[in-house]
């Protein structure tokens, strides 16, 4: 890979501000294409220029500035990954206001309770049943005045509701045609780039305060690391409410003139990779995880000769990657073959695994939790190139991440370029460098308890550090769970919650790893007996313990006792 098919940190090094990173890249490659997504009114892809992005931002900055929102002012955005959410996005930065991104899926008690926290004037949000569902949990917004709904047809009309004043998209950019005065002035590095919630390590979700300077410098670390080709295509599909993905896929890609395809829904992400043809795919553990499971089903269908081809394509694959990577290679009295086997193996094997992510991709990334050992030896050996990462919110998120030439599977990689790393007590990794948060919005307490007195980050997390800088991760300060799909669930809240329910007498949350929260319970006998009695059981069976209908209804009354944690804290099994 040369310097001329790369572009890196060197092509940004005086911009401090993502509206800069953005109109850098107007500037340069307005014609390219920038947004790639479907739309479902007329049914087919649609694709949008750096000029024409430029142009929806410039008309969203407008109708921002006619409401005459003030600069700092805080803005919530609810939506899945559409070129409206960039828009709202970017227009918010641009004018000095600070986006608060909610999760998509999350439960409406959950976004009231962060609106209210982040005190958010504006909500942006495709749906307006997103909106009723909000406002039907009863609870106060006294910052809350405007509601932007941006499908098509939801709002025809402004409705005033209460001290709410709800507009459609068409309507909010048609106000915004009336605006002639000066726009806001652009932003400041150290001004506040997005309020991001995460669970962090214990209690209610916080508000991690991260500046331009902060996200724009964990932008152009990363860039030193990874090296993206010109012309590159990011496929996003987890949500921008994640700063994993906002960071490295959304503002980078837009950083250096990329293209980014937005996935329909996971449910067609293989489909949707083969239209994209991503070059670039930024993933948390969980999808590799799915498609290994699809393997391993396949194979157990398989003939013993087919399960023997795969198992020796890995084996040879694999010792093909730790010759590449200085890894110590596993002896074998076959690996003399390998020179003579490995096209046939490859061919047979490992390319159509690789098709499976369609047919360009040279860069995979997997952060946002650990990638199973097995799957990682797996895919590594069968020429899927994933290199594991590791961040967290509070560092804007990128902390560590493998290289090429020097890729550990067993490690998350050495620290970026401009973070230092250090241990602490009990081995716990501590961080210093531009890219960590400011605090937690409104919890002083929280950020004080986060930072050590000389002004490291506590990550929570114990490690490893290898003479040549590469970080392992061996265990938690905190045992909090940290789902395959990258996700903080603070186990006691969650457990105190089902307990407050009176089936359950007792109960464990499990998940790390997983890819969702399952309960174990003890449930009440007495109100045990009142359930079974509605559905026609007899509770001193241990055979209504696995009653379908018996496991329905306790999961109902389950789901409800923790209808206000977040949507991928809430057990589902």
């Amino acid at each position: 890979m040369t310097t001329s098919e790369t572009r890196s940190s060197y092509d940004l090094d005086a911009i401090h501000t993502l509206p800069g990173l953005f109109e850098n890249s107007l500037k340069l490659y307005s014609s390219q294409e920038a947004i790639r997504q479907f739309d479902r009114a007329t049914n087919q892809w649609v694709s949008y220029s750096y000029k024409e992005l430029g142009n929806k931002i410039l008309a969203w900055r407008k109708s921002f500035a006619q409401k005459g929102l003030a600069r700092g002012t805080h803005v919530a955005i609810l939506m899945p990954n559409c070129i409206d959410h960039v828009c709202a996005d970017q227009a918010a930065l641009a004018n000095g206001l600070i986006p608060v991104p909610l999760h998509a899926i999350d439960t409406p008690g959950a976004c009231a309770f962060i609106i209210i926290d982040s005190q958010a004037k504006v909500l942006v949000t495709n749906k307006l049943t997103r909106w009723e569902q909000i406002r039907a949990t009863g609870v106060e917004m006294p910052d809350l005045n405007h509601v932007i709904v941006t499908e098509a047809d939801e709002v025809t009309d402004p409705i005033q509701d209460e001290h709410f004043n709800i507009v459609g998209a068409e309507g909010f950019l048609k106000a915004g045609e009336e605006f002639t005065n000066e726009l806001p002035a652009m932003p400041e590095g150290d001004d506040l780039a997005g309020i991001i919630y995460t669970s962090g390590t214990t209690g209610r979700p916080k508000g991690v305060m991260l500046t331009h300077d902060n996200i724009v410098s964990n932008v152009k670390a990363t860039l030193v690391c990874v090296s993206p080709n010109v012309g590159d295509t990011f496929l996003s599909f987890l949500p921008l409410s994640h700063t994993f993905e906002r960071t490295t896929t959304y503002y980078l890609s837009l950083a250096l003139g990329f293209t980014v395809g937005f996935n329909r829904s996971i449910a067609r992400l293989q489909e949707d990779l083969k239209f994209i043809r991503p070059t670039v795919l930024m993933s948390v553990p969980r999808v590799y995880e799915m498609i290994y499971g699809k393997i391993r089903d396949g194979l157990a269908k398989k003939s013993a000769f087919v399960n023997y081809l795969f198992n020796w394509a890995v084996e040879v694959g694999w010792r093909r990657f730790c010759r590449e990577n200085g890894l110590p290679v596993e002896p074998s009295s076959r690996a003399w073959l390998d020179p003579v086997v490995a096209g046939f193996l490859d061919k047979k094997v490992g390319k159509p695994l690789r098709n499976v992510f369609g047919d360009r991709i040279h860069l995979f990334i997997s952060g946002g939790a650990a990638l199973n050992v097995t799957v990682a030896k797996v895919f590594l050996g069968l020429g899927v190139k994933i290199f594991q990462g590791y961040g967290m919110t509070e560092t804007s998120p990128i902390i560590a991440v493998n290289k090429e030439g020097n890729n550990h599977p067993n490690t998350v990689g050495p620290a970026l370029p401009n973070l230092e790393v250090r241990l602490g007590e009990n081995d716990e990794l501590q961080v210093r460098g531009p890219s960590i948060m400011q605090g937690y919005w409104n919890r002083p307490d929280a950020t004080q308890e986060i930072f050590t007195a000389d002004g490291w980050l506590k990550t929570g997390d114990v490690v490893s550090i290898y003479p040549d800088g590469h970080i392992r991760i061996t265990g938690r300060i905190k045992e909090i769970i940290v789902t395959s799909t990258g996700e903080k669930v603070p186990p006691s809240d969650l457990e105190a919650a089902i307990e407050s329910e009176g089936l359950f007498q007792q109960a464990m949350v499990l998940g790390d790893n997983r890819p969702f929260i399952t309960a174990l319970v003890v449930v009440n006998p007495d109100e045990w007996a009142r359930l079974c009695k509605t559905l026609g059981l007899d509770p001193e069976d241990d055979a209504s313990l696995k009653n379908p209908e018996a496991k329905r209804a306790a999961l109902r009354r389950l789901k409800a006792a923790t209808n206000s944690f977040p949507n991928y804290g809430i057990p589902r099994q």
